[in-house]
């Protein structure tokens, strides 16, 4: 419960911390700058960070229950409540302080007059301040005289939009995959908390059960490292699982084909507690196999 609890606790401001930034920088980076709205973009980092340290949490938790030798059982079932407990708390937190208005901050500006942004080759040198949106530039296209633009009107008027400045490296690919499936479970949670706690419990301890259940990955090996890496893997395919059932399409096939059987709210929290179920049979069987080679032995 303690490596649990300082684990949650590290993760999930590191998370909202490393959240909050990565917003920061996209909302400066275009021009014209919007209003800062500090509430909205920390309650939104922390809604991104929730399943990170879920995910994280458990994993972590896991490979130190197995590294401690602790029982499979007492595990699945205080990880369960430690971390519906927790989600639910910062949830509950989190839902609180978004009645709370927050009034907007006038922006700080990103450079000066001669401010250079670049799009694929072509190059933009802003010559008034940045925040004037239709202020005069000049721009460099490859192999075409510099062009000046007094007043950067396009068609029907409409101002010219600037590219973003380009101080942040893109994101690789299995990065940038990870972190969209992350957004998507961070909605998903707030989506389960506005329809009522309830909804939100059987769809996060499902979720949790389910993870939890992974337990026997850890003990595949004697090589603990090994197994964490091989948890990490299956926990990427159960947050690819989450997303695809969380997908529209999907929602609307299960519930043709459950019918009334089951609501559709509790199609996705089914289908990952029978699963659960399933992992934790194998797990029990295979304890009981192994114990009977050990008596035979």
């Amino acid at each position: 419960m303690l490596f649990f609890s300082l684990c949650f606790a590290a993760l999930f401001l590191t998370a909202v911390f490393v959240r909050y930034l990565h917003i920061r920088i996209d909302a400066v980076r275009f021009l014209p700058p919007q209003p800062e709205r500090t509430l909205e973009e920390l309650l939104n980092a922390v809604r991104w960070a929730l399943p990170v340290t879920v995910y994280f949490t458990l994993l972590l938790s896991l490979s130190y229950s197995s590294r401690r030798h602790i029982s499979v059982i007492l595990s699945i079932i205080f990880l369960v409540i430690l971390a519906s407990a927790f989600s639910a708390g910062i949830s509950l937190g989190t839902g609180s302080l978004a009645r709370i208005p927050s009034p907007p901050r006038d922006p700080k500006v990103l450079g000066y007059p001669g401010l250079t942004l670049t799009q694929s080759d072509n190059v933009i040198v802003l010559l008034r301040d940045p925040t004037e949106q239709g202020g005069s530039r000049v721009v460099s296209i490859p192999d075409r005289p510099l062009i000046y633009q007094q007043t950067p009107i396009g068609p029907n008027n409409t101002i010219l939009s600037l590219p973003p400045a380009p101080f942040r490296a893109s994101m690789a690919w299995f990065l940038q995959s990870l972190t969209i499936d992350l957004s998507l479970t961070g909605r998903q949670f707030a989506l389960r908390f506005s329809q009522g706690i309830v909804s939100f419990l059987i769809y996060g301890a499902s979720l949790i059960f389910l993870l939890a259940s992974l337990r026997f990955i850890l003990d595949l090996s004697n090589w603990p490292l090994a197994n964490l890496f091989l948890g990490a893997l299956a926990y990427r395919g159960i947050l690819a699982l989450e997303s695809f059932l969380n997908m529209e399409e999907v929602q609307e096939f299960l519930a043709s084909f459950l019918g009334s059987l089951v609501p559709s709210p509790f199609i996705t929290p089914l289908g990952f507690c029978a699963l659960a179920f399933l992992i934790c049979l194998y797990t029990g069987l295979n304890w009981l196999a192994r114990r009977r080679n050990d008596d035979g032995d």
